[in-house]
């Protein structure tokens, strides 16, 4: 999907131009891929512009830079006043998608860098609409299980959200694409299911909802986990096991979820319809849930929502 380009970018403390964010082409993580990042969600709710789950997203961003040891120079208030201040800065009021991103910059090039290597912070924000397509949340995509497995465990850790890891996710989406397929679903090292390319799944049998768990080499998605609260709190069974790849083409639903995606249903899987072949009741009752969140309609009984504010930074700087 394009990027709607708004006025600035939050880079290392300052807000720059949209234009002037850049880095050298000898960047540490332009050649090793040694970055972390994250996707945010803003919308636009009754009571203003609410950021969601903004604290679980920053510390998850810590936690991936804390693996790759990466040191990031600014506190989690840091980054999440930031986070706010982008939105307003750039007048975001119908809802947005935040994209901080931390990565070791330009300095001496090695796969080891030393303990001292510069590290860049950046945050930037722009209007995105629907991951898989604008009608996907109600008619849901068509997917294929990929010819490229996910990293089995001990080689790159899944559960950090490293840019080096979507080097799979873009290898199982492009062969999706190219054969047709709305996204593609990836496999275990074991052969049983992972995650699509990048988002998590979740299917429906005799309405007991079931997902991978954290060892089939998925990352462990914030909207995974707000949506198995959800389905807890309306009394609905979740549990996190083993899929064989065969239980997705006898599935009564299969829905992924993202940041991007959201809650999107998925109506077939290599060519064989799911169900009835459009979004399932226990779909949309948890969609129904998941945006009520930001209508007004479900209680935020957990504390999920985080408010923008009206008043930008006096200084642009977190």
């Amino acid at each position: 999907m394009p990027i709607n380009r708004t006025d600035y970018i939050w880079h290392n403390g300052e807000m720059v131009d949209w234009d002037a964010a850049q880095v050298h082409v000898l960047t540490h993580a332009l050649h090793y891929g040694s970055s972390v990042f994250e996707g945010i969600r803003v919308y636009a709710t009754p009571n203003g512009s609410q950021i969601f789950r903004l604290e679980a997203h920053t510390r998850r961003l810590l936690d991936s830079a804390k693996i790759h040891r990466i040191k990031i120079p600014w506190s989690a208030a840091d980054i999440d006043a930031a986070c706010r201040n982008i939105i307003l800065v750039n007048k975001l009021t119908n809802g947005a998608y935040i994209r901080p991103i931390a990565f070791r910059g330009y300095g001496p090039l090695g796969l080891a860098p030393a303990p001292d290597h510069p590290v860049d912070v950046s945050i930037a924000a722009w209007e995105w609409g629907t991951y898989l397509g604008a009608d996907a949340l109600e008619n849901g995509v068509d997917c294929c299980i990929s010819s490229w497995q996910r990293v089995a465990a001990n080689t790159i850790p899944a559960g950090a959200k490293a840019g080096g890891n979507y080097l799979s996710g873009t290898l199982v989406s492009l062969e999706a694409h190219e054969n047709g397929y709305d996204e593609g679903i990836a496999l275990a090292a074991d052969g049983t299911v992972s995650e699509g390319a990048g988002e998590n799944l979740f299917m429906v049998r005799d309405g007991i909802i079931v997902t991978p768990p954290a060892t089939a080499s998925i990352l462990t998605g914030i909207t995974r986990a707000s949506v198995m609260v959800l389905a807890r709190d309306m009394g609905m069974e979740v549990v996190e096991q083993s899929i064989p790849r065969e239980m997705l083409y006898i599935a009564d639903e299969i829905f992924l979820t993202g940041t991007a995606a959201e809650i999107t249903p998925v109506r077939s899987i290599d060519r064989i319809e799911i169900g009835t072949a459009g979004r399932g009741p226990v779909t949309e009752r948890l969609q129904d849930a998941f945006f009520g969140l930001f209508n007004g309609k479900t209680q935020d009984k957990w504390g999920w929502l985080d408010p923008v504010g009206d008043t930008p930074a006096t200084e642009q700087t977190a």
